[in-house]
């Protein structure tokens, strides 16, 4: 079988080198990783110690008590105490010629009955160098196959791969990302977190591993807080009413910010949401990354990001160009309500029939997945560049034969106005601040809030220069 050859021989090459030596803890899926490691043989010159603490008294009294067992924090204790453990006990008789490591897992496959979220996290400790201080690299993993065994199986693989690129990829972080499915595919394992660190990864922005997660098609969402940390969209979404904006966000302007503050107010009024906490979120598509071309703009991708972290943004990179898939994705995660917030233009679009032509029921079958569970659109006014005057949803039109459409969403309720908009943002584009950016005209500094003012001047990005440049 090809994909036995194949990761055997990753096993095998960790088993023959002689640096590597460590512990393989897992919880909640067999021992499918140290599996491989026995089966490719020379395993006793890599595996110190196998273990597998499915009773949670015996979890507790090895790692510690956790309110919950698979999570990050039940994670990095397993990984911390196998690492301690090995330094302490070997480094006197070894300790000048291995890089200890440890791996650990603790996931929650499909159960006997079926129905449960099947996931884990996943994460390697180790020594890049012998008396190295360590380095980390973490993963949570969904497992998609309808089967215990394959998803077993599957886990195995992604655990595989995950050791032989810490030991042998570890100079080329996009690489690690690249090979974690290999001999696998993304309807069978998604990734939707990595995160690097250590001295050997001190370089690494994990915003970018986020991204490249998406990019790949690993996950179809990243998501990472406004201190740059990258977060697990599950666990973030969970018990919380949902408002997301989409935008390009380059730079983000006093509007972007304004039609989230006004929408968030509206948000919090509607008896649906119930009192429940309110998470606000920014979102990049992918598209949008890719305007200019086929590859993303790093430095660019990095300059947004930075600037909605300095606007104190949670931010979601999606592969959902289409809103009802991004609705059905956050459906999923939380059973809270859900808003997007968006302008009049991009409601405009939205009744464009072309863009749900793809769907078998077009823009009725888009729609209806759109708006089910009473997902509501919270919509900004928008001023016509022509006539200057202002348009709302209540009294924008569409074309003539979804007019009827476009009335009964409205009367159910689908649409919000936000009436309580600021009029004077009205005329301010993005595209118009970066145009003024480039001329070195100062007055897009009012166009924006203050701290991305700060950071576009102090970071000299979309190519701001200094008076004295």
């Amino acid at each position: 079988m090809e994909i036995a050859a194949d990761t055997l021989q990753k096993a095998l090459r960790v088993n023959l080198d002689p640096r590597w030596y460590g512990t393989i803890a897992e919880i909640g899926a067999g021992q499918e990783v140290a599996r491989w490691f026995f089966r490719a043989g020379g395993a006793a010159g890599t595996v110190a110690k196998s273990m597998s603490a499915y009773d949670m008294a015996v979890s507790d009294a090895v790692y510690g008590k956790s309110d919950r067992y698979v999570s990050l924090g039940r994670l990095q204790a397993m990984l911390q105490h196998e690492l301690s453990l090995n330094v302490e006990r070997l480094s006197e008789a070894r300790g000048d010629d291995t890089c200890f490591f440890a791996f650990a897992d603790t996931v929650v496959a499909r159960s006997y009955r079926g129905g449960n979220e099947c996931h884990g996290w996943m994460g390697v400790r180790f020594q890049a160098h012998p008396h190295d201080e360590p380095s980390q690299i973490v993963l949570h993993v969904r497992m998609l196959d309808d089967d215990a065994g394959l998803q077993q199986e599957a886990l195995g693989i992604v655990g595989v791969n995950l050791l032989h690129a810490a030991f042998f990829e570890r100079h080329e972080p996009d690489q690690v990302v690249a090979s974690l499915l290999d001999r696998l595919s993304t309807g069978r394992i998604e990734i939707d977190v990595i995160q690097f660190r250590g001295i050997e990864f001190r370089s690494v922005d994990n915003r970018l591993m986020a991204l490249q997660l998406v990019q790949l098609g690993l996950s179809g969402v990243a998501m990472f807080g406004p201190d740059g940390e990258v977060l697990q969209p599950s666990e973030a979404l969970r018990k919380h009413a949902v408002l997301v904006e989409r935008g390009s966000f380059r730079p983000p302007t006093v509007v972007n910010i304004d039609m989230l503050s006004c929408a968030e107010e509206k948000f919090a009024q509607e008896d649906a949401v119930g009192g429940a906490p309110v998470l606000a979120l920014t979102e990049l598509t992918m598209r949008n990354l890719r305007a200019a071309g086929d590859k993303v703009d790093r430095r660019d991708f990095l300059a947004r990001a930075d600037l909605l972290g300095a606007c104190g943004m949670t931010t979601v990179i999606t592969d959902y160009y289409e809103y009802n898939r991004l609705a059905e994705y956050l459906q999923r995660r939380t059973k809270e309500r859900i808003g997007i917030v968006m302008g009049v233009p991009s409601l405009v679009n939205l009744f464009d029939e072309e863009n749900h032509a793809h769907m078998q029921g077009g823009i009725l079958e888009s729609f209806g997945r759109l708006f089910k569970n009473d997902l509501k659109l919270f919509v900004y006014p928008m001023q016509d560049q022509e006539t200057g005057a202002t348009v709302t949803v209540e009294d924008m039109q569409v074309a003539p034969d979804l007019q009827p459409l476009f009335d009964f969403l409205a009367r159910r309720g689908s649409f919000v106005h936000l009436d309580n908009y600021r009029p004077e943002y009205l005329p301010i584009l993005s595209r118009d601040v970066l145009r003024r950016i480039a001329a070195g005209d100062d007055t897009w500094e009012s166009m924006v809030p203050e701290e991305v003012a700060a950071t576009i001047v102090k970071r000299n990005f979309f190519g701001y220069k200094r008076p004295s440049d």
